[in-house]
């Protein structure tokens, strides 16, 4: 550990309490400590490699979320943070008092925001609660959450009555990957009742940053195991999500071979691989080859 991490250590401690930033027992790595935002934020994982501040600390995820307890704080605060690192970081200078202090600008202005637009989005749902559901998706793209993000979407796959599709599509940073998750969800009813919907990207950020994450949504180790195949394809600047709607049958260990086949479709009707490797899982793939 530098001397410049401890001497940062002991100074956010001082300025924001003594827990604020600190080494956590339930990871093995010395590297990796816990920074609890203030205001009932997240607390989220920070890795600090033995070079730092000559290369930025990567922000691994959330460790809890906030006591405020709304559902997606805790990712709206992962992609806050993010971004304000790649914002603040030099190379050579700590960065972690300029972050925090630019994550509580971001999120006044995101609350701002929230309370100029609740009356908005309360006539908004009353709207669309008078519309067929078969006309939901048709109606919100381009009118209250602005156009549609550039979705490149798999052929269906199907197996055993569950059938998985795939979106991906080109993200420049966290917080924009998390908009178009919320646009696809908030303008899709069958995407938004579906059983799972898993995410996983990848970003380079400037000032050699670089961001990864996952989210499983309930089909555990599945986002692992999505973001590992972005890895292995070597992508970069780009998100994932693939949706499942379960058929009451259980696929055990194949249902993974069936996300990551799926994903990999769209990946390569995006044209972000040369040719569809095999996967060598024979799954069903209606209206395949």
């Amino acid at each position: 550990m530098s001397e410049a991490l401890l001497d940062e250590i002991e100074a956010i401690n001082s300025i924001y309490g003594e827990h604020t930033l600190t080494h956590s027992a339930h990871y093995d790595d010395p590297s990796i400590f816990i920074l609890t935002l203030p205001r009932d934020t997240a607390s989220l994982r920070l890795q600090f490699p033995q070079t730092y501040p000559d290369v930025p600390p990567t922000v691994l995820g959330t460790h809890s979320s906030g006591s405020g307890g709304k559902r997606g704080t805790a990712a709206r605060d992962l992609a806050l943070f993010r971004d304000a690192v790649s914002e603040v970081y030099e190379p050579g200078q700590v960065c972690l008092f300029d972050a925090i202090e630019k994550v509580q600008e971001l999120l006044a202005a995101v609350n701002e925001k929230d309370g100029e637009d609740e009356e908005d989005d309360a006539a908004v749902s009353h709207h669309l609660g008078d519309i067929p559901d078969e006309l939901t998706t048709a109606a919100v793209p381009g009118g209250a959450l602005g156009p549609p993000p550039p979705w490149t979407v798999s052929d269906p796959f199907a197996e055993s009555k569950s059938t998985f599709v795939a979106r991906c599509a080109p993200v420049t940073s966290p917080s924009q990957a998390a908009g178009f998750l919320a646009h696809l969800l908030a303008s899709d009813k069958r995407v938004r009742t579906a059983t799972h919907n898993i995410t996983a990207w990848r970003i380079r950020g400037p000032n050699g940053t670089s961001f990864q994450d996952c989210d499983d949504d309930g089909e555990t180790a599945a986002g692992g195991r999505l973001l590992h195949l972005m890895q292995l394809m070597d992508l970069w600047d780009t998100m994932v999500v693939v949706t499942r709607w379960y058929g009451g049958q259980k696929l055990g260990p194949r249902r993974f071979a069936l996300i990551n086949q799926t994903a990999r479709d769209a990946f390569v009707k995006a044209g972000l691989l040369k040719e569809e490797v095999t996967t060598g899982s024979g799954g069903k793939k209606k209206g395949g080859k």
